[in-house]
């Protein structure tokens, strides 16, 4: 079983976390911002991982160390519980309806961190997160899991489930590109023999 465990500790944040891949959509998550939970709760079932995180922010000051500190755990696990990474399909996509609204995300877990991200939200808050701290959030998952990531929203009405779609198309994305290919138990996904 591919499992980590991760302990942040800053002057604006305490996190405590553990993953594991091979789950069963098991969580228990909360970082102060329940928005932030929810989309996090979402991911680990549809993604069928388990993750426990619960973090402590200076969110009298903003949300900001909060959520993207949290991006950077949820990297961090995802690094430590891949190890070498033989055997991984390495990358994923995923096409998600969330009811009007349509997404599309792809991962790609190669070494090399990379975030596009467009998700068409015009609003400052959905529900008590503030939305331009998405992208801070997947930045810093993107940096720490060392993975590319593109999410896009290519069309929808409601804030909430564009953010969702989003969440939802990450999850299968990543549980795809998590997967490891039995014919290829012993090799790195890459000509290069390195990630």
């Amino acid at each position: 079983m591919r499992t980590a465990a991760i302990e942040r500790i800053t002057k604006e944040t305490q996190i405590r976390a553990a993953l594991k891949i091979e789950g069963k959509g098991k969580y228990t998550i909360a970082t102060g911002v329940r928005f932030l939970d929810h989309m996090l709760e979402l991911f680990t079932r549809h993604g069928g991982f388990d993750l426990k995180l619960e973090a402590t922010g200076d969110l009298d000051v903003d949300q900001h160390h909060t959520v993207e500190d949290t991006g950077i755990v949820l990297g961090q696990l995802f690094n430590q519980a891949l190890g070498d990474r033989k055997g991984i399909n390495r990358a994923g996509y995923f096409v998600q309806t969330m009811d009007e609204t349509l997404a599309v995300t792809a991962v790609d877990l190669g070494g090399r961190p990379a975030l596009v991200y467009k998700d068409l939200v015009r609003v400052v808050h959905i529900g008590d997160l503030q939305t331009e701290l998405l992208p801070d959030f997947f930045d810093g998952f993107t940096q720490h899991a060392k993975a590319n990531l593109h999410a896009k929203v290519l069309y929808g009405r409601s804030n909430h489930h564009k953010i969702e779609a989003i969440f939802k198309c990450f999850a299968r994305a990543m549980k795809y590109a998590c997967s490891k290919d039995p014919r290829l138990k012993d090799q790195l996904p890459s000509t290069k023999e390195l990630l």
